[in-house]
């Protein structure tokens, strides 16, 4: 079955606009944990606005002890991301080129332009025994390229798909994406997927776009958590993942 990691970084959001600690960011990563989620992802960003260093600390410490669950720090590998990665070693390493202020992640790594910035840092991350997944549009020729800086997966950028999901686009669309998941599998690559995945659409891209390892579901998963609580919230994504492999759910 497809993973779900549940990315915590809104829960840090809300409980950074006061000085109590409240929510927890711990305490909701044990809560998707307990309800079934199989790992957690992170985006520390320069500006701290969502988790911070001693979040990383603990929800790294929190997932050493849980046996069989992936912790996943993403972001822009040159804005001090890699300061987290060398201090926890998480399982996996999503390289983001999102930008400073950047008000969330908006498109994914041109590898003609970036290659050599980096392929020194994918060295390094496999050298620390971390998987590297770099967040790339679903564009089918650029899998191999991928492959070939050393990267163990791609992480598809699924916004423009959410944002066709109700309109006559999305078929097309959704073609893109399993062009692209079938370039990346036939590369060697293994494929995840994120962002502004929801209960609606996500079991229509599983059943669509073949072989998705990970979805990374953070804010609309949150989101959800303020109607279902957040236990439900993951079984529920939890079983949208599941109903992705039943027919009749790409119509």
């Amino acid at each position: 079955m497809t993973q779900l990691s549940a990315n915590l970084n809104k829960v840090a959001l809300l409980r950074n606009t006061r000085t109590i600690g409240i929510p927890s960011v711990e305490r909701a990563a044990h809560l998707v944990l307990d309800a079934g989620a199989h790992g957690i992802t992170v985006h520390p960003r320069p500006d701290g606005r969502h988790v911070r260093a001693h979040d990383v600390r603990e929800l790294a410490a929190i997932l050493r002890e849980r046996p069989g669950t992936e912790f996943n720090i993403e972001g822009n590998p040159f804005h001090g991301l890699l300061e987290f990665v060398r201090d926890v070693r998480p399982h996996q390493c999503t390289l983001v080129p999102d930008e400073t202020g950047a008000f969330t992640s908006d498109h994914g790594w041109d590898l003609s332009a970036d290659r050599a910035r980096l392929k020194p840092i994918v060295a390094e991350l496999k050298s620390l025994g971390v998987r590297v997944s770099l967040f790339m549009d679903p564009v089918p020729e650029a899998m191999a390229a991928a492959r070939d800086l050393g990267a163990d997966r791609v992480e598809l950028y699924t916004e423009p798909y959410a944002r066709a999901f109700c309109t006559k686009e999305r078929a097309a669309i959704l073609g893109r994406y399993a062009d692209a998941a079938g370039a990346a599998q036939r590369a060697g690559l293994g494929v995840n997927a994120g962002h502004d995945l929801n209960r609606d659409n996500l079991p229509v891209f599983l059943h669509v776009v073949p072989g998705v390892l990970e979805v990374s579901i953070g804010h609309a998963l949150i989101a959800d958590a303020l109607e279902l609580g957040l236990a439900e919230a993951v079984r529920q994504y939890l079983d949208a993942i599941r109903r992705g492999g039943t027919e009749g759910n790409a119509k």
